[in-house]
This record gives structure tokens, sequence and C-alpha cells, in this order.
């Protein structure tokens, strides 16, 4: 299930109609396994990852400051707010 539509690319109703089950049987069978998919890499990816994308404090706030500045957009320096 989980690879019909999260590999394959199928719809809800095209993987139901393969493996012969009722669209909502197959978006619960998905919800599931993607829930169990997303422990077990936590599990052995847990410690690996957590340091991967720390965040920054005041060195995030000023990037995002400047690339708002850069674009204009409301909400930095030199945008309208």
């Amino acid at each position: 299930m989980l690879v019909a539509r999260d590999v394959d690319g199928m719809s809800v109703e095209e993987a139901a109609e393969v493996l012969g089950l009722r669209p909502e049987t197959v978006r619960t069978r998905l919800h599931r396994a993607r829930r169990s998919l997303r422990a077990a890499l936590e599990e052995r990816l847990g410690d690996a990852l957590r340091g991967a994308f720390p965040f920054e404090g005041a060195r995030c706030a000023r990037l995002s400051e400047a690339v708002l500045a850069r674009l204009g957009a409301p909400g930095g320096p030199t945008g309208p707010r």
C-alpha cells in the first residue's frame, strides 16, 4: 500500500482497485503504515538526525529578516508592516 501510493504514485482509488480494498481502508492502512515507518526510522536514526538541522535562534531570525528585506516582503525590515 505504502509503495503503491508513495513510490508508484497511485491514487487512493487505483491502489484500492489493485488491492481489492475499499478506498477508506486504503487511507486507514496508509496512515498506519506511514506512522509505523516514521517510528521505525526514529528508533534507528533518531540520535543521528537530532543534531542534523539545529535551530540557530538569533542567526535564523537575522537570515529570515534579510531574505524578507531583499524580497521587499511585508514583515521584512524594509517592507511595509
